[in-house]
């Protein structure tokens, strides 16, 4: 018997900010990193760097926060990208 894990949609205000209250409880990048893998999996809409571009352009979050977020995932994928091409 085969199984898959229905994905989660989000598009209203309310699940935009438990979004938003999940990674303001991350208190440093592992965990928003950790966040970020389960939200990928888990959710039915964005990746989680265009949610939180969209919080920001719709003004939901401060520029500050979302730098801080969208920063953690840059450098994450860029240290990743560097591991693939040392290899």
């Amino acid at each position: 018997m085969t199984t898959t894990n229905k994905q989660i949609k989000i598009n209203s205000t309310s699940t935009n900010d438990a979004l938003i209250d999940q990674l303001r409880a991350c208190k440093n990048p592992e965990e928003i990193l950790q966040f970020e893998k389960w939200f990928n999996s888990n959710i039915e809409s964005d990746k989680l760097y265009k949610r939180i571009c969209e919080l920001l352009k719709n003004r939901s979050i401060s520029r500050g926060l979302a730098s801080k977020w969208l920063l953690t995932l840059i450098e994450d994928r860029d240290n990743n990208i560097r591991k693939l091409s040392i290899q």
